[in-house]
């Protein structure tokens, strides 16, 4: 279960813009202030995955099917012909409207919150400065293998909005000195092989979302009539020049737009 190093560079190639990106579980919901972890290890050595959403389309939360597996996305392309028409005639509201459609990423790690051992394996969800630190860490070799059973590292996270800042930040400390993943006050080895048996295929814990599944998703925003809402917006779709609205769900940060989808899961 040690880390693939070729994976992680590959992971560091796609950040940099050299490559190319492609219910039950129990999801950690991260607050202000300073928590520890540890990044257990996956089977298959890439413990640091990656998927695309949609959030609020029609006031559903789902994965972009275009963007996790190369299936065709009516959201996508709606939200694409949209920013061409906005673009072209200079149309703020359909530009906004485009950049709400449009997916977005979001990364994920199977943890062991210390403190909190007794609830097992839990899901970290973050964003891409912090994705951006934890594979430059692994790619280290100061570090090594952080998320080595018996002698990886802790992770200290200071979480929160620093003043004059719109939304939260993550800040990664490694901690200096190696320790196992279980200690004998947790139950040792045998507890530790319960811990990575347990853990959850990330590729696997959020449902697969068809292509028509979408649009009729889709077909269901632009129909409704939801004028009473105050996040609605009025666009035309193609050469149809009815009015049609479509219901975005709106939320402060796409921290809480995931929660929202974890809790509804």
């Amino acid at each position: 279960m040690a880390l693939d190093i070729q994976k992680m560079k590959a992971k560091l190639d796609s950040l940099n813009g050299k490559g190319s990106s492609n219910g039950g579980t129990n999801t950690w919901k991260i607050e202000d202030g300073e928590h520890t972890i540890r990044i257990v290890p996956t089977a298959d050595g890439d413990p640091f995955k990656d998927l695309w959403f949609h959030y609020g389309v029609g006031g559903q939360n789902f994965l972009c099917p275009k963007k996790n597996f190369s299936d065709g996305c009516p959201a996508c392309d709606f939200a694409s012909q949209l920013w061409r028409e906005g673009t072209a005639k200079d149309d703020k509201e359909s530009l906004k409207m485009a950049k709400d459609m449009f997916p977005r990423q979001r990364f994920m790690s199977p943890v062991l919150v210390r403190g909190e051992e007794s609830k097992g394996v839990q899901v970290w969800a973050y964003g891409k400065r912090a994705y951006e630190t934890l594979i430059g860490l692994v790619l280290n070799p100061e570090y090594g293998d952080i998320t080595d059973p018996e002698d990886g590292l802790d992770l200290v996270l200071h979480y929160g909005k620093p003043p004059g800042v719109a939304f939260p930040e993550t800040k990664i400390t490694p901690r200096r000195k190696a320790s196992p993943l279980c200690d004998p006050t947790y139950g040792g080895p045998e507890k530790c092989k319960q811990i990575l048996d347990s853990v959850p295929d990330l590729s696997t814990i959020y449902k697969r979302v068809s292509t028509q599944e979408v649009q009729k998703i889709l077909d269901g925003a632009l129909s409704s009539d939801e004028s009473a809402e105050s996040n609605s917006r009025e666009i035309s779709r193609g050469s149809n020049t009815t009015s049609k609205k479509v219901a975005t769900n709106k939320a402060s940060s796409v921290d809480e737009a995931f929660d929202s989808f974890n809790s509804a899961k």
